[in-house]
């Protein structure tokens, strides 16, 4: 007999700025980006490869600038 649990968070997730992407290849999903660096202040490109079907492609991602207040 085989049990299944549920289990409930008590903290609210934090929303993704974007969705992960999947590969244009295969559409296997991607879970993480191999590499990442700094394009420009408020660039961030990302390298992603496929584990499926090994085909790589970057991203690039908008950072928006937050304002600290005191």
């Amino acid at each position: 007999m085989s049990a299944a649990a549920e289990v409930l968070s008590t903290v609210a997730p934090r929303p993704r700025c974007s969705d992960l992407p999947s590969c244009p290849v295969c559409a296997d999903s991607m879970v993480a980006a191999e590499a990442s660096a700094y394009v420009s202040d408020h660039v961030i490109s990302y390298l992603w490869t496929c584990d499926n079907c090994g085909y790589g492609f970057v991203t690039k991602h908008a950072v928006k600038q937050r304002i600290v207040r005191n």
